[in-house]
């Protein structure tokens, strides 16, 4: 039987929720007070900062050694194209373990999931020499090239989006793809038309997800970038703070606040994806 909370319970459960606002508020807060700091540091750092300027933003778009630009723009299509690939290739793979039965199946699953145990660095220096030796051949695969390291970032993705979307498409009854190849459709038509409708939820979780790791990763994009005009976001946020750790945080500051909008566009773009239920709503229809 439901039960009216009580008003100490209702205190209690605002309380709560607004702590967690603040406590994940207060660091994107702070990074804005920062960008707009003039002296440029965060010493003595206030949460509203004296006399604020935005010379720190147009530093950004004006330093021709630091193209900011050009990072973001590189950011983006890495990111982009990197997510985009990985839904098309593990929705195929994943539609492939759900729905078919085939010698060395289970053995394909357990080994996606053994890999992806690893993580990427521990093969970096081999990833390394790989881009090397294949730019010999095929330079436009190989070191500081975007379609090399969006080669790399497919690899260590798709395995644990292909076990995510697995999980999702053993949730669609197969009766809805019956249905549709009695009236004549094919397995990848079925697939196409019924079953990626469905799945848009995990395909825009999945987008997400991946966008997010590759426009935020370091490491990799470190090794394998060597040129200012090629290197992503997160790489070229180190220039601004290399060797002047005192002088340059707020241009720092102002690069990540900045830098931070593709994603905030991203999750607002698929905001409606990110619901359940679809399922539920085509079997009752």
């Amino acid at each position: 039987m439901y039960r009216r909370p009580t008003l100490v319970g209702t205190i209690i459960r605002h309380l709560i929720i607004w702590i967690a606002i603040a406590f994940a508020l207060f660091p994107v807060v702070w990074i804005l007070s920062a960008s707009f700091n003039p002296t440029n540091t965060l010493v003595g750092q206030r949460l509203i900062p004296r006399n604020p300027t935005i010379v720190h933003y147009l530093e950004l778009f004006n330093n021709p050694q630091h193209p900011f630009p050009i990072w973001i723009a590189n950011s983006v299509k890495v990111a982009g194209l990197t997510a985009l690939f990985s839904v098309i290739l593990t929705a195929l793979g994943a539609y492939a373990f759900s729905r078919f039965r085939f010698r060395g199946r289970r053995g394909g699953l357990m080994a996606l999931l053994l890999v992806q145990m690893f993580p990427q660095m521990l093969a970096m220096v081999a990833l390394y020499i790989l881009l090397l030796r294949l730019g010999d051949f095929v330079p436009a695969i190989g070191l500081n090239t975007h379609t090399g390291l969006i080669l790399v970032y497919l690899g260590g993705a798709l395995g644990f989006n292909t076990w995510l979307m697995k999980g999702y498409f053993d949730t669609i009854p197969r009766s809805l793809e019956e249905s549709a190849m009695i009236d004549g459709a094919t397995h990848f038509q079925a697939f196409t038309r019924i079953i990626l409708p469905l799945a848009r939820p995990i395909l825009a979780v999945v987008f997400i997800l991946q966008f997010i790791a590759t426009y935020s990763e370091y490491l990799l994009a470190s090794v394998l970038l060597t040129g200012v005009q090629r290197y992503t976001l997160a790489v070229g946020l180190r220039l601004f703070i290399t060797g002047q750790y005192t002088t340059r945080w707020g241009v720092f500051a102002a690069a990540s606040i900045i830098g931070a909008l593709p994603i905030v566009l991203i999750f607002y773009l698929l905001q409606n994806q990110l619901i359940s239920g679809l399922t539920r709503g085509a079997v009752k229809g």
